[in-house]
């Protein structure tokens, strides 16, 4: 089938997922293992900076060795926030041609405008579906043959026509994520 993300070259592309909760982790991890991805998944942004050897200290791989074509991060996580990773592997002349995506459960325009001015592929609000990570594959594909375009490919949610499924799945995430916020609030501490 020609839909997997191994289509690319001879090569099986390589997604390093960031995330601090291990059931959105499972959850990113099986998306892409299911489009014939291989994954790293790290918990955090440090251990990703470690994998990526940008942390000062030795990998254990090579850079050339890692052949990493996608970075996807959760945006709020403890230590390091995917913000701050976007930042740190955007300034590094080895990494910043890697397309970073960042995954959050808060549809936050300036946070999705800062991302992407910053340098981010794309911005997803979870949860991640299939139909997102088989889009992200497209996208790292078409970057791959027109890296020079790469700048005029990011797509900006706010400019999404308000028919398109994407747009519509993000209305009900905002109403779903607004609607549990308000029962954590209503419900007792311990």
């Amino acid at each position: 089938m020609g839909s997997d993300c191994s289509s690319i070259g001879a090569e099986e592309l390589h997604v390093l997922a960031v995330d601090d909760s291990l059931v959105d982790r499972k959850v990113i991890e099986r998306l892409l293992k299911i489009s014939s991805c291989k994954v790293t998944a790290v918990e955090s942004g440090r251990m990703a900076l470690q994998y990526l050897g940008l942390d000062g200290e030795k990998s254990s791989v090579g850079f050339d060795e890692l052949k990493v074509n996608l970075i996807m991060t959760d945006y709020s996580m403890p230590g390091m926030t995917g913000y701050e990773l976007l930042k740190k592997i955007k300034s590094s002349s080895k990494l910043r041609q890697i397309p970073v995506v960042i995954m959050s459960s808060e549809n936050i325009l300036a946070r999705i405008d800062r991302c992407l001015e910053e340098g981010a592929e794309d911005f997803l609000v979870k949860p991640v579906k299939l139909s997102d990570v088989k889009r992200l594959r497209d996208v790292i594909l078409r970057g791959d043959e027109n890296d020079e375009k790469k700048g005029s490919q990011k797509r900006k949610l706010h400019d999404l026509s308000p028919t398109s499924s994407l747009a519509c799945d993000l209305t009900s995430l905002k109403a779903a994520s607004a609607a549990s916020q308000q029962a954590r609030l209503k419900r007792p501490r311990l």
